[in-house]
């Protein structure tokens, strides 16, 4: 068969319905091929069960090929590495690390902040990962370090295992910030060493998948509130404010109350500087966008207003004059590797589960983004052993957790990023700074690391737009992204994310339980069946009834598809069974009744034989006595044929039809069920078919199956659902397969009697 295609402008509408019914008309094709039920499928496709090595003992095998593909597959590097074009990619590579890393140096100096730990931590946590997902990493384009989502998810925990209370100096209730910022790293590179066993562990046993249960509405609902908790955890040093810890359910709220009592108490030069840094990044940020087709590289505003900032700071001294908090000493130097503490594990397991899954999340998405727009594919699996093996390494090096930047991955791909030099540039670049430039942001003001924080949320803080387009689009989306929401912003990061993942899988199962059911109909001259409510011109087959769910049918729902299908079929199956046991059960009573009679009229006429015999000559007693056992066995014969007469009579009340009966026929003959959209079935969808079948042919009518998918129908045979009365005979190829055989096998043309009914 073919089919032509052809296209063209269309002006009007006109000519473009006579185009289109031109166009169906050359398309129409016809197709010869007898009626296929399952059996003749199998026999004509020679179908059979595939054969192969099972995967677990490929994992088992040991040769020096299967080592060579394990280390290609978890080491990506070598793989791509040696076939890197130096002339055409590395020059962008390096105008992109560079650009990136000018980036990642105001980000990871704030974003240690936003974790509650000294910032140099930031530059630590810029250097070490980014360098481990060069050589583990799949993805060219993602720009993995520090991130505001996962920075605020750290600062929730340090702050609540390490609060600014359990700190105070006795001799004058100051905090001793030392013995703070120590046990604050301890817990962070803990938390991250975690974090990276989680997802190594998940990676290697190819639970990549998991992220597959945080929808996109889910992970943007996400991602928004954990922005509006970024805000608010930064304007304690926007306005210069010394703020009590909380943490748990409600601190959100607590901590704004608080902001809004203490506001008299802001440190004015804090709130100038604030706004200062924050109006200056905002208009770099417009240049930008005015000037991106003319700029190279786009301008860094986070650089410019860090270096000036420090400048001002130390020219003005903005601490001593203003009362600004600056950043304070930042020891040059890279920090020796620490062991994590293995008591703090039974605390932090739950919180490492949560900020493994959402760094992932955030990873994956981003990175699956990038590759469906360069032509590249990424694992999964290796992303997250790629990505644990960075928490995990970076951790001994007192790094915290960390994920991928939207807005780094954004600049490392727009600048001419095509693989992952140009993150191991950027972690270079981090590197130098480390050693020899880290100390000389010691005047730079907190308050200007706020405002960059700030800043940076603006295409997080977009998302709240989702709400107007989920309202049009799909409103049981924008239902999972605001219970998101509010759970993440009323219970905190990690309780508001169980929440969503719990409610989102509820919501699954609620939209399983309820499907669309319809009827179907035949589309004019065509095999197509369409449901009669939405369709028009889709007629029902005279006689036959087509029915279809849209989901799989399984335990959840398997009572409700019953009851949907004798709903929909405009019969009451059950009610009409009831009846016609009840009129048996009456034939049944009726007959015994009646043969009973029967018996007593026959043992009444014996005895009055046997008593006018008694009076007969004595000469005549031998041969009466002959004649009388001669009745008394035909009279007794007469009683056997009796009983078994009434035996095969019993068969007779099961062999009535409905219309015998004196009960309504239904006006189809035959059911057509279509499963197309059957996936798997269990137990309870195996015997839920087979209660259909026996009900339906209960009211005479005939039950076929439609469009099953081999794994289903192999899964049928697994559960012994096809027997002597249901055979693969009653399972077609597709409807319209079983609508024409259900056709020529009608109720007039059926010789077979009608299913016997039990009692």
């Amino acid at each position: 068969m073919g089919l032509s295609e052809t296209s063209g402008p269309r002006d009007t509408q006109v000519l473009l319905a006579t185009t289109e019914t031109m166009e169906l008309r050359r398309r129409d094709y016809k197709v010869e091929r007898p009626l296929l039920n399952q059996e003749q499928l199998e026999e004509l496709g020679r179908w059979g069960t595939a054969t192969g090595t099972p995967q677990w003992r490929t994992w088992l095998q040991c040769s020096h090929a299967r080592a060579r593909a394990l280390l290609l597959q978890h080491l990506p590097v070598l793989v791509w590495l040696p076939r890197y074009p130096v002339r055409e990619w590395l020059l962008g590579d390096l105008l992109s690390g560079l650009s990136v890393a000018i980036m990642q140096l105001p980000q990871g100096l704030a974003y240690a902040l936003l974790a509650g730990l000294p910032p140099v931590f930031g530059l630590y946590s810029s250097f070490y990962p980014v360098f481990i997902y060069f050589l583990f990493g799949t993805s060219r384009h993602i720009s993995v370090g520090t991130f505001a989502v996962m920075s605020v998810m750290v600062g929730s925990v340090t702050e609540s295992l390490a609060p600014d209370e359990a700190f105070l100096q006795a001799s004058n209730s100051t905090v001793d910030e030392a013995a703070r910022d120590a046990a604050r790293v301890q817990l962070a590179s803990t938390l991250s060493v975690l974090v990276g066993l989680f997802q190594v562990g998940l990676g290697l046993v190819h639970f990549g998948f998991v992220v597959t249960y945080l929808s996109e509405p889910l992970v943007r609902g996400y991602t928004t509130a954990a922005s509006v908790q970024v805000f608010v955890s930064q304007l304690k040093y926007v306005f210069g404010l010394h703020l009590s810890s909380t943490s748990g359910p409600l601190s959100l709220i607590y901590t704004v109350v608080e902001v809004c009592q203490k506001l008299p108490q802001s440190v004015i030069g804090t709130v100038v500087t604030a706004l200062v840094a924050g109006v200056a990044l905002v208009l770099v940020k417009l240049l930008n966008d005015k000037l991106q087709r003319y700029l190279p590289l786009p301008l860094p505003g986070e650089l410019f207003t860090l270096i000036g900032a420090t400048g001002i700071s130390y020219g003005v001294g903005l601490k001593h004059r203003f009362g600004v908090d600056v950043v304070g000493y930042i020891p040059a130097g890279l920090a020796p590797p620490v062991a994590p503490s293995p008591q703090l594990f039974a605390e932090l397991v739950g919180k490492a589960f949560t900020i493994a899954v959402v760094g992932f999340a955030i990873a994956i998405s981003l990175g699956k983004i990038f590759a469906l727009r360069h032509g590249y594919r990424v694992d999964s699996n290796q992303e997250l052993v790629a990505l644990g093996l960075s928490n995990l390494i970076g951790g001994i090096f007192q790094c915290f957790p960390v994920s991928c930047s939207m807005s780094r991955s954004l600049v490392q791909e727009s600048t001419g990023g095509n693989t992952q030099v140009a993150g191991a540039v950027s972690s270079l670049f981090i590197l130098i700074i480390i050693v020899k430039l880290g100390e000389l942001f010691q005047d730079l003001p907190k308050a200007v690391l706020a405002a960059t924080i700030i800043v940076n949320l603006k295409g997080m803080l977009k998302q709240f737009t989702d709400i107007c387009s989920l309202w049009k689009a799909n409103r049981v989306d924008l239902l999972i992204w605001l219970v998101t929401f509010v759970a993440t912003i009323l219970l905190n990061l990690d309780l508001g994310l169980a929440v969503a993942v719990v409610f989102s899988l509820l919501l699954l199962v609620v939209r399983m339980q309820l499907p669309h059911y319809s009827v179907l109909g035949q589309v004019p001259d065509t095999d197509i069946y369409r449901d009669v409510a939405e369709f028009s011109e889709a007629r029902e087959v005279p006689g036959v009834k087509v029915f279809r769910s849209s989901a799989t049918m399984c335990f959840a729902n398997a009572e409700l598809y019953s009851d949907a299908l004798k709903q929909r079929c405009g019969v009451d199956v059950d009610h009409l069974i009831s009846q016609k046991k009840k009129l048996l059960r009456k034939q049944e009573l009726k007959l015994k009744r009646m043969q009973k009679e029967k018996l007593k009229k026959q043992t009444a006429a014996s005895t009055c034989t046997s008593a006018s015999n008694v009076n007969t000559s004595d000469g005549d007693i031998e041969s009466n006595n002959v004649e009388g056992s001669k009745a008394k066995a035909s009279a007794e014969g007469k009683l056997e044929d009796t009983a078994a007469h009434g035996q095969e009579d019993g068969k007779a009340p099961d062999l009535l039809t409905l219309k015998a009966l004196g009960l309504s026929q239904p006006d189809f003959h035959s059911l057509v069920l279509d499963l197309g959209a059957l996936s798997f079935v269990d137990t309870v969808c195996l015997k839920s078919l087979k209660n259909i079948f026996r009900d339906f042919r209960e009211i005479e009518v005939e039950v076929y199956m439609a469009a099953c998918h081999t794994p289903v129908v192999t899964q049928l045979e697994a559960g012994q659902f096809f027997d002597a009365s249901i055979t693969k005979q009653h399972l077609f190829a597709s409807v319209h397969d079983a609508v024409i055989f259900a056709l020529q096998h009608s109720r007039s043309n059926q010789v077979s009697s009608v299913l016997v009914t039990k009692l």
